[in-house]
């Protein structure tokens, strides 16, 4: 099993083909954030939460805030796995990573993920609300995430893991910068990190979020050749612990699935070299 993921997929019997989820963590957090998830999905969706090095079961591993680094992990340790029709969900940080994952496996040719969530995250070309915020002492950044509301709520419950939790949330958030700055506009590099999808992007606002507002979710629009359909929800900025999200999420999924499978064929999209 890849070490990115906090569940092993089903690779042989009857469920081999059945739709797979993978979930991507919000900064500060680690794959047991959707630890309730498969119990709002049919049981025919394989749910698997991905975890990032330097949290939980991976706690000792060193984290990584090289963006391009990360996408070519998770290409190499995720890409065997999606044979079977499969989604992406992202959260906050995470929605960064399903992005650029997504926007990396349609340059290479892939088949395309049936759906992409993204929730709780402004748009790349929009600003970052804690942009330069990991430089802070302790105080002043843990006064920034209170005052956008972005303070994950299990590190007040637990102070004693506070120093652990500010150095992950420092990484993550250089890592969400990273992730930001791809490409820039001017595809240089060749990676297609400037091409909108292809494939349907749904995007998921908290209506009391500060942080990644309504208005600047939909904004994920510009990012998408396919169907794109914005939804709010009730919560803050960590809705996705709550339980209308997956609720939502697999009602959507599952449509995606059945018009895939109504049209008899997986999208690849055009395959460029590198």
């Amino acid at each position: 099993m890849s070490a990115y993921l906090a569940a092993a997929p089903t690779t042989d019997g009857p469920d081999a083909g059945a739709p797979r989820l993978f979930c991507f963590h919000h900064a500060g957090a680690g794959a047991l954030t959707f630890a309730r998830w498969p119990h709002a999905f049919a049981p025919g969706v394989c749910v698997l939460p991905v975890r990032l090095p330097g949290r939980e079961t991976r706690l000792r591993e060193p984290r990584i805030t090289d963006a391009r680094r990360l996408i070519a992990e998770l290409e190499a340790q995720l890409g065997p796995l999606l044979t079977a029709p499969y989604a992406l969900y992202g959260h906050s940080l995470g929605a960064l990573v399903a992005h650029r994952f997504a926007q990396r496996l349609a340059h290479t040719g892939r088949p395309a993920p049936v759906l992409v969530g993204l929730g709780a995250c402004p748009p790349p070309h929009l600003p970052m609300p804690l942009r330069g915020h990991e430089e802070l002492p302790d105080a002043a950044l843990l006064a920034a995430l209170e005052r956008f509301g972005t303070l994950p709520p299990f590190l007040s419950a637990r102070p004693h893991l506070l120093r652990t939790l500010l150095a992950t949330l420092r990484d993550d958030l250089r890592l969400a910068a990273g992730l930001r700055a791809l490409g820039g506009g001017d595809g240089a590099d060749g990676q297609g990190w400037d091409t909108p999808l292809a494939c349907p992007v749904h995007t998921y606002a908290g209506e009391d979020d500060q942080a990644a507002p309504a208005r600047d979710i939909a904004q994920w629009c510009r990012w998408t050749r396919g169907d794109f359909v914005p939804h709010t929800l009730p919560g803050g900025h960590f809705f996705v612990r709550d339980a209308a999200l997956p609720r939502l999420l697999a009602r959507r999924l599952g449509s995606a699935v059945r018009r895939e499978s109504a049209t008899g064929s997986r999208a690849v999209p055009h395959a460029h070299s590198g």
